[in-house]
């Protein structure tokens, strides 16, 4: 076990290695010169030399490149004299545009899609797991085929489409709820909450959708097996066998997935943090497209990579623990 583990956590770190290098080459060496944007249009030669050198652009790509890991891990300096900036590690770069350091601006925004994306995870898995497994008992019936034309729908909306229609109905026409907003829970528990059912919503849809399809098939499966006969056999209660002969065996690969999809739940956070204007990861994200700010960029890729490929491997190892014919393999 301890070698399967070892083998995956440098399996993480070279993953992560080379996605660093190719951002990085993608958004330094193949897009337009950071020095001429900060001067602006107005600009003679020598002082879009004078900005490169300040921040080190002049240096060749490798020594960029080796900067920038090294700022990861002890920090690095912008600049020289007067105009020095520290950047205590983790470093992720300097806005040139903002004239901040992207690690500030990343915690900054951090807490309100970990909020987004929390809450969507947990409203989609318990919508996706409880659709499932009634789908699932009450097969071929009026209740499966209605929740199957909902998962339907809820995979074929776009995120953006279905934010708008929601925005519409409950803030504008309805007037149900405030229109989103980042505010602290501390100051307004229930006014916190409101704020956030809409992106919730918006969010988990359509994994909530992905997922109802997912359980009920798992369902299905496991309620042909002998030992769930056998359990109706015995005469038990008919919910007891849907949830501990069911439902139960049909959960493992929900979690692999689960974990996965909460890894990559970025992506989807930037389209609803841009629709609703929440200021979070997602909207700096968009943001920094806009204006072509590229370290910001590179910062928030990298840092969706690192979700993905940490929420990876802590998959494999609960799978591992979870599976004992996964953790016979990896000490085989």
């Amino acid at each position: 076990m301890t070698r399967y583990v070892v083998n995956r956590v440098l399996g993480m770190v070279v993953v992560l290695f080379l996605v660093c290098l190719f951002t990085y080459l993608v958004f330094f060496a193949l897009s337009p010169d950071p020095a001429v944007q900060i001067c602006g249009k107005n600009c003679t030669p020598e002082r879009i030399d004078q900005i490169r050198a300040n921040l080190g652009l002049d240096a060749p790509f490798l020594t960029q490149f080796g900067l920038f890991l090294a700022g990861l891990f002890v920090g690095r300096d912008y600049g020289s004299g007067p105009s020095l900036i520290e950047c205590h590690a983790p470093c992720l770069g300097y806005s040139f545009q903002t004239s901040q350091l992207v690690t500030d601006m990343i915690v900054q925004r951090l807490p309100v899609t970990a909020v987004v994306a929390i809450g969507a995870a947990v409203l989609w898995l318990s919508m996706g797991v409880i659709g499932g497994l009634v789908s699932a008992v009450r097969e071929g019936r009026f209740a499966d085929k209605f929740i199957t034309g909902l998962t339907l729908g809820g995979m074929s909306i776009p995120n953006y489409v279905l934010a708008l229609a929601l925005q519409y109905v409950f803030v504008i026409w309805l007037q149900w709820l405030p229109f989103p907003q980042a505010v602290p829970f501390l100051d307004d528990p229930v006014q916190w909450f409101l704020n956030f059912v809409l992106p919730w919503t918006v969010l988990a849809i359509g994994y909530a959708s992905s997922y109802t399809r997912l359980t009920r098939a798992n369902v299905l499966d496991t309620l042909g097996e002998n030992y769930v006969r056998t359990a109706r056999a015995k005469g038990l209660q008919p919910s007891l066998v849907w949830r501990r002969h069911a439902l139960r065996p049909a959960l493992t690969p929900i979690v692999t997935i689960a974990g996965m999809d909460f890894a990559g739940l970025l992506g989807g956070a930037l389209i609803t943090e841009t629709v609703f204007g929440i200021n979070g990861v997602g909207k700096l994200a968009a943001d920094s497209i806009t204006k072509n700010d590229q370290p910001v960029i590179m910062a928030v890729t990298l840092l969706a990579a690192f979700f993905v490929v940490v929420g990876n491997m802590v998959v494999d190892l609960l799978y591992s623990v979870i599976d004992p014919r996964v953790r016979a393999g990896a000490t085989a």
